[in-house]
């Protein structure tokens, strides 16, 4: 089936909205459908393995589309990505992980012996989300903020820009982010552990990758696994981990030959 839709899924802690330019481009091929933002509905808590959010996907796709859909998914929205293809085959045509590496053997096993001790935040960006800040006293103090630091420097400045406008709410103190940094860290500390279990005795439906060339995420994981994974389907592309905010028609391009790679071959 020649599906041209495009069920987009986020990375923790940045709303779909920020995506918009990265969209813009994917457009040009393809339909664009995605949640606004995961992770924050109540009936799909954030719990140890993930298994509610990945629910919260496959329910989203079963009663937004009627036919199997290219499956995008950025970093948590990769793993998630995965996850809800492997339950449920049927809604997916191809999965294209973007700096999304599954995480296997020895790595797995010390994440999952870190998340029994309770120590896992000192390996993982938990670290850094559970005092990130989350108050301004306006959008122009948190732009400015923002873009003081060089990993949203290097963002396309469009894009920053649309980070503020769909990753702040109000708050009696001026806005905050949308985003919790207490279900960011939530999230972080609850990744699955068994990705590299779940992907070994093959998958059910084509998958991709496309990673930063310069992502410390995919040096820390490492990509064994994922090669093994997805074969010859696998590209990198100038720049780090959040490469679709950095250089937005560069990750489209990407995803639209990955798509077409992995459809057509």
């Amino acid at each position: 089936m020649n599906s041209s839709i495009i069920h987009f899924v986020h990375a923790n802690s940045f709303p779909t909205g920020t995506y918009r330019v990265f969209f813009d481009h994917l457009k040009k091929h393809f339909e664009v459908d995605a949640l606004a933002m995961h992770a924050h509905d109540p009936a799909y808590p954030v719990t140890n393995g993930w298994m509610e959010l990945a629910q919260e996907l496959i329910d989203a796709l079963a009663a937004g589309h009627r036919e199997p859909v290219n499956l995008v998914g950025h970093s948590m929205g990769g793993m998630l990505s995965l996850m809800a293809a492997k339950a449920r085959p049927d809604l997916v045509r191809c999965v294209v992980l973007l700096d999304s590496p599954v995480v296997a053997g020895w790595r797995a096993v010390l994440l999952r012996a870190a998340k029994h001790l309770g120590v896992d935040n000192r390996f993982s960006p938990a670290k850094f989300s559970e005092k990130r800040r989350n108050r301004w006293p306006d959008a122009d103090a948190a732009y400015t903020h923002y873009a003081s630091k060089p990993m949203f420097a290097a963002w396309a400045p469009e894009v920053l820009h649309d980070y503020i406008e769909h990753g702040l709410a109000p708050h009696p103190e001026g806005v905050t982010l949308r985003f919790t940094r207490e279900t960011e860290t939530r999230v972080y500390r609850t990744l699955p552990h068994d990705m590299g279990a779940m992907v070994r005795r093959g998958f059910p439906v084509p998958v991709g990758f496309i990673g930063g060339t310069d992502s410390v995420e995919c040096r820390q994981a490492g990509l064994g696994a994922t090669r093994r994974l997805v074969g010859r389907h696998f590209t990198l592309v100038p720049g780090g981990h959040l490469f679709p905010m950095e250089s937005p028609a560069v990750a489209a391009n990407a995803v639209h030959a990955m798509i077409q790679s992995l459809t057509h071959s």
